[in-house]
């Protein structure tokens, strides 16, 4: 449990963006971890069946609590109603020379978890965990092209928060 409880627990946070919630994922996740003991002990391929009892656990929570939380999610607009538009990544790049990557780190999950759910799991889906747009689309159940503009949309506005603090894209790739 130590060795994978930051991958376990970093895999449910990012895509449920909320701590708490991801704490409880994380949990169930050892816990069916614990069932089955004897088939993960010495497995080299542990970590792998962690990560995706977790991301699947995670999308689970997250697909059962949606229609909870879809009047809410209504309410939440845009600052000025429209789409946000393409930003011009025009900032000092002395902003953040000196950030460690640890802190970069920071900045994007703390991004993140600003995005809307529809946004921020196809994205950490694909970029975090390397898994095929057909693969998400499926598993979402929406289609190819509305999670290719989901991803987009996503990308764009992680752009706009991260821009707010000072840090272009190009300056996390540091």
């Amino acid at each position: 449990m130590r060795r994978y409880q930051d991958m376990v627990y970093s895999t449910a946070a990012r895509l449920s963006g909320n701590d708490s919630q991801a704490e409880d994922i994380a949990q169930e996740v050892f816990l069916r971890a614990h069932r089955h003991f004897d088939q993960l002990h010495g497995n080299p391929r542990a970590a792998g069946w962690l990560k995706t009892v977790a991301t699947n656990l995670t999308l689970t929570h997250l697909t059962r609590y949606r229609r909870r939380w879809v009047f809410f999610s209504q309410l939440q607009l845009a600052p000025d109603g429209e789409e946000a538009a393409e930003l011009d990544f025009e900032a000092p790049e002395s902003v953040v020379a000196d950030v460690s990557a640890g802190e970069r780190q920071a900045y994007v999950e703390a991004a993140l978890r600003e995005l809307p759910e529809h946004q921020r799991v196809p994205l950490v889906l694909f970029h975090f965990d390397g898994m095929p747009y057909e693969d998400i689309a499926r598993r979402r159940g929406i289609s190819l092209a509305k999670l290719k503009t989901d991803i987009h949309r996503a990308r764009q506005a992680l752009a706009v928060i991260l821009a707010r603090h000072g840090i272009t894209a190009a300056q996390l790739e540091a």
